[in-house]
């Protein structure tokens, strides 16, 4: 009954995703080059989950925000690349009106998740850092707990006040998606009832959620920067900025592609960038984020050598 109250809201049943090209010799080296991602993507997640949940020592706060965020790449890689891969080797890439609504909740969902998590990662090594001796009371498991529930409540409530916006929407015209998947904006441009509400929510959420995290974020990073100033130890400040290496390049990584995707000129070219921009956000990013963890970090490498001799003994 539900579904049917969703499609009844608009005549489209159905839609068909452009995909990232409309080159057919690009299509099967692009099929070949994402499955490759995909499958880096989720054993790499994957093995950083099993890593972290399988030594005793690596159960720590730095490490349960690291287990939550693997966890968070590795569900989101399992939103989008199927049915971009699905794009590639069929001639018309179909998904129903619900699955598209369903698609969406999940994008927005672990997008907005990921936000939080980054934010709470920054907040743990500012504790870390600048405030060592009251590490342990203040980041104790109540507070991992309490900061890993926020950020998932706070992408659950982002993910629903989207979609909730989008299916009162009445899509009866065109239903060709510009796109690889069923992201908000590319559907906005297909609705023909007004879509001010959809546009003034998507600015206020998309916009509360880079300006309260970048600027946690920032603070976070700025009193770490003044502290290791102050630090008269060589060794204490490079192991300071060591730990916080990992993490910087990730939320560069993160934030700078998303920047890039939906902060920028209307034009015909925008489009195109813009689906390049959220290739690199949505699927490369998640690929990259365990083996920048992995490599960066000793302890994880320590644990991922144990794990490798245990596995060949």
């Amino acid at each position: 009954m539900k579904e049917m109250n969703i499609e009844n809201n608009s005549s489209v049943m159905e839609f068909i995703l452009m995909g990232l090209t409309d080159k057919p010799e690009l299509q099967l080296p692009l099929f070949f080059l994402f499955l490759v991602n995909n499958i880096v993507t989720v054993v790499g997640n994957l093995s950083l989950i099993n890593l972290i949940f399988l030594n005793s020592h690596l159960h720590t706060p730095m490490y349960f925000f690291l287990f939550n965020l693997s966890f968070i790449d590795l569900c989101y890689s399992f939103v989008c690349t199927p049915k971009m891969l699905m794009g590639f080797v069929s001639e018309r890439n179909i998904i129903s009106y619900t699955a598209c609504m369903t698609q969406l909740f999940f994008f927005c969902f672990f997008v907005n998740s990921e936000c939080y998590v980054l934010t709470a990662m920054a907040y743990d090594r500012y504790v870390a850092i600048c405030q060592p001796l009251q590490y342990t009371a203040i980041i104790s498991p109540r507070t991992c707990s309490l900061l890993m529930f926020g950020s998932y409540l706070m992408g659950f409530a982002g993910a629903m006040l989207h979609t909730g916006c989008m299916i009162r929407l009445i899509f009866c015209d065109s239903n060709i998606i510009n796109h690889y998947m069923c992201d908000i904006l590319p559907l906005l441009q297909l609705s023909c009832s007004s879509t001010y509400v959809n546009e003034l929510l998507s600015s206020v959420v998309v916009g509360t959620v880079i300006i309260v995290s970048s600027l946690i974020i920032f603070i976070s990073y700025a009193l770490i920067l003044f502290n290791i100033i102050h630090i008269s130890s060589a060794r204490a400040s490079s192991k300071a900025i060591s730990t916080c290496g990992s993490h910087i390049i990730t939320v560069g990584l993160f934030y700078g592609s998303g920047i890039l995707t939906y902060i920028k000129p209307s034009s015909a070219s925008s489009v195109d960038r813009g689906k390049f921009f959220s290739v690199f956000y949505t699927l490369v990013v998640t690929m990259l984020n365990p083996l920048i963890y992995s490599l960066r970090n000793k302890d994880v490498r320590l644990a991922l050598n144990k794990a490798l001799k245990r596995s060949t003994n």
